[in-house]
Order: C-alpha cells, then structure tokens, then sequence
C-alpha cells in the first residue's frame, strides 16, 4: 500500500500528499548522482588537508572545556553546538560517534576526534534535531544519550517523532515550520531550510528537515541546520530577529553544480549573514566528514576569501576549533 503523508496539509507549499518537499525548483537532474561520483572517483577527490589530517586536527580541535557555570556555546564538529542556558545543557545535531552511516564498518568516517563524550556531561535537559539524515542525527549518540539521560526532551522536526519514538525515547515534541514550544524559559521555533531528508531506500522525504532559533531574554540564536541558498531564509531574520548569534554552513558545497541545492557555499553564508545583520556567526558543517570534494581545510580558507570580498569583519565569523565554546554573557560585545 503507497504511503501517505499523515501530516499533509494542503494549505502549506512545503507540504505534500507523500511527504515534503522545498518550495524552490529542485534543480537536480536525472543521473546527476551518478554523473558526481562518476566524476569524484576519476578526480580522486576529496584530497587530504594541505598538511595532513594530523595537523590539521592539532590546529582545528580540541577537548571541549565544561568548567565554570555561566551562559556558554560550544561547536563540536560538524553541525553539533552545545549551549548551556542558566545551568542546563542543550545539544543540537549531536554527532559524535566514529561514522555518519548506518554501518560501524562503511560510510563517511570521522577524520578529526570529538571533543566530549555524552559520559562527560553533567546533565542534558534538550536536544534538538535538524533532519534525519546520519551526519545529523547519529544512532549510537542517541543511544549513549538515552542511557544516561532517559528524561531527556528531543524537538524534532514534523515527521521524525515516530522514529524516536521507536529508539526508546520517551519525551518527543515535534513542529512544522514556523511552529514553536517553550521549555525553562527558552523558546524554540523550527523555522524553514532547503534541504531534504532520507534514512532508507524507502523513507525519501517522509520527514521534514529544518532549522532552529533558541530565544531567552538575552540571546536570540539561529541554527540553520543543512541548507541551500535561498532568498526566502531572509524571512527568517524578519520575523523572528534581530539575531545575535548564528550558525551557518559553510561545508560540503563542492562541487557547487550539484551541491547547491542542499548546502550553501561560504560565498553564500557571508551574503547570508550580512543581509541578517552580521551577527557573532559559527560557521558549521565542516572539518569532521568528508561529505563533498572540497578537503577538510578549504572551507575556512573560501570563508576568509568571501569575507575580505564583502568587506566584513572577520571576527564576527571566524572559524572556531572544534571543542571551542564561548561566553554567551558577552555575546553581544563580541
């Protein structure tokens, strides 16, 4: 029997009788897949870092400091933040297990350590989740996180909460976009991204995919997850901004002719930011998996490139190491 959408409301453009879709034009083309890896496998992309995967682990990462009790934003690697908000942990796309794949043995490996272990932590109130796919929502993470933290709340995008459901979880709320819930003072919206969504050969876009802001009364935090360009992400900034701390892509966009529906280049992140006001911005979803062409080292060195092009200050979107946090009190002096 085909599978339909039990959330399907005919009334929202991202909405569809089998599942969701982007309200952009899909710009891929039949055998564009095949045409990449055909091209990847004869360029012998990607290529290591410049000076080696040792290197640059000993520039880019370190173990995540938990000490002291103030307002606090960690970047693990890849798209995985950690906040702590008056004493409580939150994480987000918390991925921090040895491959982005279903499989122990096959799939995308982790080239840099992670910085913690879900043991390290001294509590975990929240969790939130972008979109199914593996380098964003990690089994083996969610399990260790499961045994030590049963109680936890997992937010969701529309769709997901069956499958959490199922892994064990026993607090799950989740949201269309736009929609939004409260927990210990902090609002969370899931709010619009360009992307899609896939766990199995039978589940394509069966799930919503989106971003997040996390408000409280001093910060004001969008995390854009996974997504392509699109001028429609400007909506985001008027209806829910002025932001002072956000977390954009700035990874896997190589090669830019299939890449760019899915994921923003870091040309296409520093207009981003710029047209959001240049807030204090983590650049994400890079130096941990080889997900495109690009190496492991490129996308920090493009981000400086975009940056001195549009005359903006580097500081306000600096590469962080991985493990690096920051104080969230001074956030706004940053």
């Amino acid at each position: 029997m085909k599978w339909k959408n039990p959330w399907y409301d005919a009334e929202k453009s991202h909405h569809t009788p089998e599942g969701f879709c982007n309200p952009e034009p899909d710009l891929r083309q039949s055998g564009d897949l095949q045409r990449w890896r055909k091209e990847r496998k004869a360029q012998g992309v990607p290529f290591p870092p410049h000076q080696g995967y040792d290197a640059f682990t000993q520039q880019w990462q370190q173990q995540a400091d938990l000490s002291g009790e103030q307002d606090c934003i960690w970047w693990l690697g890849h798209a995985a933040i950690m906040l702590r908000l008056d004493g409580r942990y939150g994480l987000i796309d918390p991925v921090l297990s040895q491959r982005a794949s279903p499989l122990r043995f096959y799939g995308p490996q982790r080239k840099t350590p992670a910085p913690l272990a879900i043991k390290d932590l001294p509590s975990l109130d929240w969790v939130l989740i972008s979109h199914n796919h593996y380098d964003h929502l990690d089994r083996p993470t969610l399990n260790a996180i499961l045994r030590r933290f049963p109680q936890v709340q997992f937010i969701v995008p529309l769709g997901l909460e069956p499958w959490f459901r199922r892994a064990g979880a026993r607090h799950v709320v989740q949201l269309d976009w736009w929609q939004q819930t409260q927990r210990h003072g902090i609002t969370f919206h899931a709010v619009p991204a360009r992307h899609w969504s896939m766990r199995t050969l039978y589940d394509r876009n069966r799930s919503l995919w989106c971003g997040w802001t996390i408000k409280t009364e001093h910060l004001n935090f969008w995390f854009s997850g996974d997504s392509g360009y699109s001028p429609s992400l400007l909506d985001i900034a008027r209806r829910l901004g002025p932001f002072n701390l956000a977390a954009l892509p700035i990874g896997a966009y190589a090669p830019r002719w299939f890449m760019q529906a899915q994921h923003m280049d870091p040309q296409q992140s520093v207009s981003l930011h710029q047209a959001i006001g240049a807030p204090v911005t983590i650049p994400i979803h890079w130096g941990v998996f080889e997900l495109a062409d690009e190496a492991l080292d490129e996308p920090p060195q493009e981000l400086a490139r975009a940056l001195e092009a549009a005359k903006q200050n580097k500081m306000r979107f600096r590469p962080w190491k991985i493990g690096e946090r920051a104080n969230l009190n001074n956030i706004n002096q940053e």
